[in-house]
């Protein structure tokens, strides 16, 4: 066994990863030995995006993420602070409240109505008198860590030394205020996507450049040659710019054509899919008409959930001229991103039934493969284990 306790300094070293010509091997994206030292040693230490404040707009507005086995409230308090709280009633180990979103002056859990305020605090007990040892300030709900950035609200289990939101972004900060991320409002609810396939898959997939003008026949009709991905430690930054070809569909030539103007981005960016993955599980999908959020977050060794959300800013961002032509060019992104998300499920979903051959061990991964790279190292270093190109005998990880 490897020692995460030194892990995050190995991480940040400079040191060459002595695998770094190699892929992860296949058993570790079905393996649950695997799986369970990835959701301790990956996942709780991780900070994980939840909402953007502007949905938690009042006080008691909440929003809800499950991962890891924790259900994890955010919610905004009669003071004005955002907090984050375990979902989990400290009587019983009731459920406070269901769904993914809701407003509500206290917490009152609906099996034995022991009731919390918004600040965490435990202030109702039914038949208080029958627990003769209960001490009401010590039985607040569970707190969990909240980091804001740009508008959009994180959570993370554990406190191991990964890296802030803020820390991975800081290479970028200057590309993304133009962006006005703080103003952004959201265009719907957020999207629960379940798949059959081990997280990783659709963060590898995310992060691979080979397969764009292989596998993304409209993509690669939309921006040409100009993809480019790069590895910036905890985060990746991937883009093209849109042009516009005689050899597009309709949607991609009326995306080309027809976009307006976003005064407040710069000239560069007007045309431009940008893309920012963050580790470990987590993007933004970044465009002059909108951005979106993902995360993939693990079920089972072979499943996982995509949930997301798509933002824009206020239409007072819009001429008033312009503003149905803007809405059109939303529809357009989601139609040409529609076929791209269903090209990549069935990429990553035949990918999860090869990794399960046992004639594969690891793949060769080309120098170009940046982004493939720095991840598999990470995975590597945390979970050593992940340089076997076969899996051990059952029980490796409690030797």
């Amino acid at each position: 066994m490897g020692n995460p306790e030194h892990a995050f300094a190995d991480i940040v070293s400079a040191a060459p990863d002595p695998d770094a010509d190699v892929s992860l091997p296949g058993w570790i994206y079905s393996d649950p030995e695997f799986f369970a030292l990835e959701l301790d040693r990956v996942f709780r230490p991780s900070w994980q995006i939840v909402c953007h404040l502007n949905e938690l707009a009042q006080p008691g507005d909440y929003r809800t993420i499950d991962f890891c086995g924790e259900s994890v409230i955010v919610i905004r308090g009669e003071d004005g602070a955002v907090r984050a709280f375990t979902n989990v009633c400290r009587h019983r180990a009731m459920r406070l409240v269901e769904g993914p979103a809701g407003c509500t002056r206290k917490l009152v859990c609906p099996y034995h109505a022991w009731t919390y305020e918004t600040d965490g605090r435990l202030t109702g007990v039914p038949m208080k008198g029958e627990y003769p040892a209960l001490k009401l300030e010590e039985n607040g709900l569970a707190p969990v860590a909240v980091e804001q950035w740009n508008g959009f609200v994180f959570v993370r289990l554990e406190d191991r030394g990964f890296p802030s939101v803020a820390e991975m972004m800081a290479p970028f900060e200057a590309e993304i205020a133009p962006y006005r991320f703080a103003e952004m409002q959201p265009m719907g609810q957020v999207r629960l996507r379940p798949r059959g396939v081990n997280w990783k898959n659709v963060g590898d997939n995310y992060s691979d450049n080979l397969h764009i003008p292989v596998a993304h026949d409209g993509l690669t009709r939309l921006v040409g040659k100009s993809y480019r991905i790069e590895a910036h430690g905890w985060a990746d930054r991937l883009y093209g710019d849109v042009e516009r070809s005689s050899r597009q569909n309709f949607w991609e030539r009326f995306y080309a054509a027809h976009r307006p103007s976003a005064d407040h981005l710069p000239a560069e960016a007007q045309g431009r899919w940008l893309y920012y993955k963050l580790w470990p599980n987590m993007a933004f999908d970044i465009y002059a008409d909108q951005i979106d959020f993902m995360q993939w977050l693990p079920l089972t060794p072979t499943t996982c959930m995509l949930r997301e959300v798509a933002y824009c800013l206020p239409d007072t961002y819009t001429p008033p001229g312009q503003q149905r032509a803007m809405k059109l060019a939303r529809y357009a992104n989601w139609r040409i991103n529609r076929v791209v998300n269903a090209e990549d499920t069935w990429l990553i979903s035949r990918v999860q039934q090869g990794m399960a051959s046992k004639t594969y061990g690891t793949g060769p991964i080309a120098q170009s493969e940046v982004c493939l790279r720095s991840f598999a190292r990470k995975i590597r270093t945390l979970i050593p284990e992940a340089r076997q190109p076969f899996a051990p005998a059952p029980g490796w990880s409690r030797r």
